[in-house]
């Protein structure tokens, strides 16, 4: 079978791959192959050959495609990189990645100009750009035939840094060199979630993040079309669901919860019954906001359990989550191992750090060290999370294992208290840590971002701490909430729990 867009635009030139949700700008398969050719000959031209890295560091466009295609054909490695970084992250990552090339746009230019300044040997092309730098004068002056030497290439996407500085995830070039070649990520989408050729994809989320990247690209391999939102607003979800026919959409905790919270005339003005298949990843997801998604737009949501490195993926229906609510499902790639700290395999039901056997191989680029404290000694790979599985194989994460609070000698996971909190009618984020204690090591604070912020205050701490006292343990209650008008978290829903602890453990030394 072959899965590639140059094969769709071959027989369906017309057909759309993407839809813009905001501006509408559409681009057919037959324009998308044909840019995508000219990326690999202008790369080809600036003597950019298969092995070779690019960084793109582009908003939610159209034109994110014409690269990532176009480096995919040209057996490259291509790294998507935040627009939300600062400029130092981002020279730091096409440092690390050793990027020859670093793909802009007009919405990132500010960015990358100071990206200029602090490593100016870095070469720059960029759509909107002007002189030299113009990727749209490149692009023009290049055929739209295939290169000579085409041959699949593959991403290297960054961690997100939650818990420290970024790591590019190194994955091999594929062993087929078939740019239309079957890869898992097609047989999960097809088999797993029945996503086909014809296909309406929402894709809400960045596209410098794994699982938006990857999705929608599998999609344009299948040849269905994917609807990209510039920015998350969850009415316009909704709308675009309605105006486009959505079939197929991904998400994370956080869409859930801010549709959720929009006033029950505004939900229920939209029809959002083509939908076949809602898949959710990339953060916990409370049971109880579960519950209410299944309820409104029925059987429809799919979750599953997996990282940017590949080494592992569980998946669940709505109608196993059901019999078990809390379960991110079994694995469909590689084998489910819970050990303790001495790296032994514990029973049902016990809890241990989530490892994977004989998933896909992968290695922290330029970390060895994070690479070895990934495997363990029976060569089975994690994530850092820690879960317990059932006697049926179905898996249940607890945390992740660096977000453990440690308070009087009791180990607390803070994804119980978070997952109770943001329930709760007047809150829209919340955040639990653990805070530097002279008597207890670490106490639980809980940073909460309330919906109103007028509401902020020891009333509403409060509220809070009586609401959660019949639901928590008295070690798992927090003893301090604050409040924040927003949290530092991505728009992929993964929350930067870092910034907060070492503002905490700032505070915690400094002088009075």
């Amino acid at each position: 079978m072959q899965l590639h867009p140059k094969y769709h635009a071959a027989r369906n030139p017309g057909r759309p791959a993407i839809i813009m949700g905001g501006s509408g700008r559409t681009v057919s398969y037959g324009d998308l192959d044909a840019a995508s050719n000219r990326f690999a000959q202008a790369m080809r031209a600036r003597d950019l050959q298969i092995g070779d890295t690019i960084a793109l560091c582009l908003e939610n466009t159209a034109d994110l495609f014409t690269v990532a295609w176009g480096a995919q054909r040209a057996g490259l490695i291509y790294v998507a990189v935040s627009n939300r970084l600062t400029a130092p992250e981002v020279a730091y990552i096409a440092a690390d990645s050793g990027s020859r090339l670093i793909i802009g746009s007009a919405g990132t230019a500010q960015l990358l100009d100071e990206v200029s300044a602090l490593a100016p040997d870095f070469q720059q092309l960029r759509f909107g750009g002007s002189g030299a730098q113009s990727l749209d004068d490149v692009l023009a002056a290049m055929p739209e035939t295939p290169i000579a030497d085409e041959r699949a290439g593959c991403d290297m996407l960054y961690s997100s840094g939650t818990t420290g500085k970024p790591k590019g995830v190194r994955i091999p070039l594929p062993e087929d060199p078939a740019i239309g070649a079957p890869n898992s990520l097609v047989g999960l989408a097809s088999q797993a979630f029945g996503i086909g050729g014809d296909a309406i994809y929402l894709s809400p989320a960045p596209l410098y993040h794994a699982a938006p990247l990857r999705w929608s690209m599998t999609v344009h391999r299948l040849g269905g079309t994917v609807v990209v939102m510039e920015k998350f607003d969850p009415e316009q979800a909704l709308e675009l669901i309605e105006r486009y026919k959505v079939t197929d959409s991904q998400w994370v905790p956080t869409h859930f919860i801010r549709m959720l919270k929009l006033p029950a005339d505004v939900r229920t003005r939209y029809d959002t019954s083509s939908l076949k298949c809602a898949i959710h990843a990339a953060a916990p997801c409370p049971v109880p906001v579960k519950q209410a998604m299944i309820d409104w737009w029925g059987p429809v949501v799919r979750e599953y359990y997996a990282g940017t490195e590949g080494n592992g993926f569980t998946y669940i229906a709505s109608e196993e989550w059901l019999q078990r609510p809390g379960s991110v499902g079994r694995a469909l790639l590689g084998t489910i191992r819970i050990c303790d700290d001495d790296g032994n395999e514990v029973s049902a039901r016990t809890e241990g750090q989530v490892f994977f056997e004989g998933g896909s191989p992968f290695s922290y680029h330029n970390d060895a060290a994070k690479t070895r404290d990934a495997t363990n000694r029976h060569g089975w790979t994690s994530l850092g999370d820690v879960g317990w599985v059932d006697e049926d194989g179905f898996l249940f994460l607890t945390d992740r294992k660096s977000f453990m609070i440690i308070s009087g000698g009791v180990n607390i996971y803070p994804q119980e208290i978070e997952n109770l909190l943001v329930t709760h009618p007047k809150v829209a984020d919340v955040a639990v840590i653990g805070a530097p204690d002279p008597d207890m090591g670490e106490r639980v604070v809980a940073v909460v971002q309330p919906r109103a912020m007028a509401e902020a205050g020891p009333d509403l701490a409060a509220e809070l701490t009586a609401w959660l006292a019949p639901q928590l343990s008295r070690t798992k209650m927090p003893r301090q909430i604050d409040f924040r008008a927003e949290l530092p978290r991505e728009p992929t829903g993964k929350l930067f729990k870092r910034l907060l602890r070492d503002e905490y453990a700032a505070a915690a030394v400094a002088p009075a």
